[in-house]
C-alpha cells in the first residue's frame, strides 16, 4: 500500500535542440501529478514558453520541435515569457518530488541551468526511463539493454491508452508528460519504482 500522502511530478520539455544550455532553449512544458495511492495521474501544467526569438541563430528558429510538431517559433515568440514560467514552475515544484523521462535531458541539460535553476528547490526521484529499461528489456549492444524511447516503453508496459494519445505520438510536452506519467504509474504497481 502506497502512503496516502505520496505524490510524484512528472514533468517533460520541448526544447529546440539536444544540446541544452545554453545552446538551446525550452520552448514547451508541462507537469502531471502522479498519485499511487489513488491510481492517478492528473495534469497540471502546460505552457508554451516565450522567449525574444529574433536573437536566435537560424539553427533554433528552425529547430526540430517547429518542423515536426504544431508549435510553431510565432507562437514561442508570443507565450509568456521565460522568466514568468519558470517562477511559476518553481513555486508549483518546489520542496515536491519530481522526475521525468530522461532526467539527464530534461534536468541535467536544461532545468538545472538557468533560468530556470531547479537543482536546490525540488527532490529528483529516479528517471522514468532508466527503471523501465529493464523491465522493457529492448536488446542492445553487449548483451545491455538500450534505454526505450517513451512510446516503446508507454506501448509495452501501459495497459490501453490511457494518455490518449491515439494513433501517433505528437511529441508536445503534455503529451509526453501524461505518457510518461503513466509509465510511471505501471513502474509503481510492478514495484520497480
Amino acid at each position: 500500500m502506497f502512503d496516502k500522502d505520496l505524490e510524484i511530478f512528472v514533468l517533460d520539455t520541448e526544447t529546440t535542440g539536444l544540446n541544452g544550455f545554453p545552446t538551446d532553449y525550452v520552448v514547451d512544458v508541462a507537469v502531471c501529478r502522479v498519485r499511487p495511492h489513488l491510481d492517478t495521474v492528473e495534469p497540471i501544467l502546460s505552457t508554451v514558453v516565450g522567449h525574444d526569438v529574433t536573437s536566435w541563430p537560424q539553427v533554433q528558429r528552425e529547430a526540430w520541435i517547429f518542423q515536426n510538431t504544431d508549435l510553431t517559433l510565432e507562437e514561442v515568440s508570443k507565450a509568456t515569457p521565460v522568466t514568468f514560467v519558470t517562477a511559476e514552475l518553481r513555486s508549483l515544484l518546489e520542496g515536491n518530488m519530481v522526475t521525468s523521462f530522461n532526467v539527464g535531458f530534461d534536468f541535467d541539460k536544461f532545468l538545472f541551468n538557468e533560468p530556470w535553476r531547479l537543482r536546490e528547490a525540488v527532490h529528483l526521484t529516479p528517471c522514468i526511463m532508466l527503471k523501465a529499461m529493464p523491465v522493457c528489456k529492448l536488446p542492445g549492444t553487449y548483451d545491455v539493454y538500450k534505454w526505450p524511447k517513451l512510446q516503446q516503453a508507454y506501448d509495452m508496459l501501459v495497459d490501453g491508452d490511457p494518455a490518449d494519445i491515439g494513433e501517433e505520438q505528437k511529441h508536445r510536452a503534455m503529451e509526453d508528460a501524461l505518457m510518461a506519467s503513466h509509465v510511471l504509474l505501471e513502474l509503481i504497481r510492478r514495484g520497480v519504482y
